[in-house]
């Protein structure tokens, strides 16, 4: 149980500068570097050293994903962040997946199949890898995999997803934070809705919404 009301602060101030760090926090974590020197330049404040580094290389990695260029994208992540992939079973298996899948929507079947073969077989002999797998796999059996079952695999959600996992990783092996101060702001918002709603109950704190909230 936590010790503090939150309730107690709701009537506490945030500074602009509070809220400008914040935004700026979120653009250099996402690559925005050009957005954030505009930000900088119009605000007057400093960037802290820490957010310079490799934000060229995280963005190019970022970018590569999002266009399904997965192979690019391990290779420069193996030049700025040594032994992550190799660390990070889960990250490497989802981009090498993701090549698996670009080879499927670009119908060369017989590439993806061979790929798979050489580069994911391996990752069968860990049972959390294999219904994935077969899911991948299955992909091979549809004219339009874009029509079938696992249609969601092809999805720029699905490429966001990724390469918001790999920004993640990269930042943490650079001993930066792995989430921007916007996101640990709304999840901490999200854990203390949760408590009130189990102290005073549901009716009076419904948990909480982002979505709402800005649309307030």
């Amino acid at each position: 149980m936590m010790e503090l009301d939150p309730r107690l602060y709701e009537n506490v101030s945030v500074s602009d500068n509070d809220v400008r760090n914040i935004v700026l926090s979120y653009l250099m974590h996402n690559c925005f570097k050009e957005t954030a020197e505009t930000f900088l330049s119009s605000t007057g404040l400093k960037l802290p050293v820490d957010y310079t580094v490799d934000v060229d290389k995280r963005k190019a990695i970022f970018n590569f994903v999002l266009e399904g260029n997965a192979l690019k994208a391990i290779e420069l992540t193996k030049e700025m962040a040594p032994n992550l992939l190799e660390n990070d079973m889960d990250l490497h298996f989802d981009l090498l997946s993701l090549h698996f899948i670009e080879l499927v929507r670009s119908r060369k079947c017989t590439e993806a199949l061979e790929f798979g073969q050489k580069k994911l077989t391996s990752f069968g002999k860990v049972p959390k890898y294999v219904e994935k797998l077969e899911d991948f796999m299955a992909l091979l059996a549809y004219e339009e995999p874009e029509k079938s079952p696992m249609f969601h695999l092809l999805s720029p959600d699905h490429r966001q997803n990724v390469a918001d996992s790999l920004n993640r990783a990269v930042l943490a092996h650079a001993n930066l934070p792995a989430y921007s101060s916007l996101e640990r702001v709304v999840q901490q918002a999200t854990v203390v809705r949760q408590y009130l709603q189990q102290e005073v109950g549901k009716d009076s704190y419904p948990p909480f919404s982002l979505k709402a909230f800005l649309s307030k």
